[in-house]
């Protein structure tokens, strides 16, 4: 794949876009659950397919973005989905001892498009949509074990503020 960030279109998901959604979205699942089988939800065989109707289900909400990075047409091909981010407005959360905050939830680029700062361009677009609803601060979560997206993260500004630590149920 050759697409190169220039010829990237980051733009609002639409129901068309829900198959690839679906599809990226399960490389997420199954990433997810070979890092920790125990913690993440195991893949089913229509992930796809709930990943996609999930996300669907969130295209209509007033303080949820998902934003798709669109490569351009070749050959005679229509424009492919590369990527998403999928991101929200949370309130004060008494729970996780935080104020109002912007939330970056999901955030995933295609294996073969990958290093060529897609996933740079969804993060800084999902943050600009989030910090333009005034969100004061963009948080998100990363599993222990994804230290290349840690460290693209850390280069945007974000720092380490909470661990998230398991115990699975004895006997």
């Amino acid at each position: 794949m050759a697409t190169m960030p220039g010829e990237l279109i980051i733009r609002p998901a639409a129901p068309a876009d829900l198959p690839a959604l679906g599809r990226l979205g399960a490389v997420l699942v199954r990433v997810h659950h070979g890092f920790d089988g125990a913690r993440f939800m195991t893949p089913a065989r229509d992930i796809e397919d709930g990943y996609a109707w999930f996300l669907g289900t969130q295209l209509e909400e007033p303080d949820v973005v998902i934003l798709v990075a669109e490569g351009a047409a070749t050959d005679g091909q229509p424009p492919e989905i590369l990527g998403y981010v999928y991101a929200g407005l949370e309130p004060r959360s008494w729970k996780e001892l935080r104020e109002a905050a912007g939330f970056v939830h999901d955030v995933v680029v295609d294996q073969q498009a990958r290093g060529q700062g897609i996933a740079t361009r969804l993060l800084e677009a999902a943050a600009a949509w989030l910090e333009g609803r005034g969100a004061p601060r963009v948080l998100l979560w990363s599993a222990a074990r994804n230290e290349g997206a840690q460290r693209l993260f850390e280069r945007l500004g974000f720092r380490r503020t909470m661990v998230e630590m398991t115990r699975e149920r004895r006997g």
